[in-house]
């Protein structure tokens, strides 16, 4: 393994929704928002995840680990402590880690026959 170092301590994606109710095969395709994260270093990470809304103070922090040199796919949907992310409602998120990580955005949305699927890079500082 290289030494560089991979990835940022601080991520924010700005979107975020959970839909109400899906239509397809639960659990594998229920509509779901997830992060994606990848921990490359030698050290085990530790994640808080701060969720913020447009009308209320925020959720969280949602605390969880990435074993080093291991990746962990996080379904917003099963965040449940210290209370579940409400459906319906639009929400973003900061991702803070004690070593740098990677982290993606991922959405399925199933609430109609053709499925959606949108996953792209979650933003960090440079620098």
């Amino acid at each position: 393994m290289t030494n560089k170092t991979v990835g940022r301590t601080v991520w924010a994606i700005a979107e975020g929704y959970l839909p109400e109710w899906s239509q397809a095969p639960e659990p594998e395709l229920k509509s779901h928002e997830t992060a994606c994260i990848l921990n490359a270093s030698d050290r085990d990470a530790h994640v808080r995840i701060t969720i913020y809304f447009s009308d209320r103070e925020p959720a969280g922090p949602y605390e969880l680990s990435v074993p080093a040199r291991r990746t962990r796919h996080v379904r917003f949907n099963d965040l449940r402590t210290p209370e579940p992310i409400p459906v319906g409602k639009d929400y973003s998120s900061v991702i803070e880690s004690d070593v740098p990580i990677v982290v993606q955005h991922t959405r399925l949305d199933s609430r109609q026959a053709a499925n959606a699927l949108l996953t792209t890079i979650a933003y960090s500082e440079t620098g």
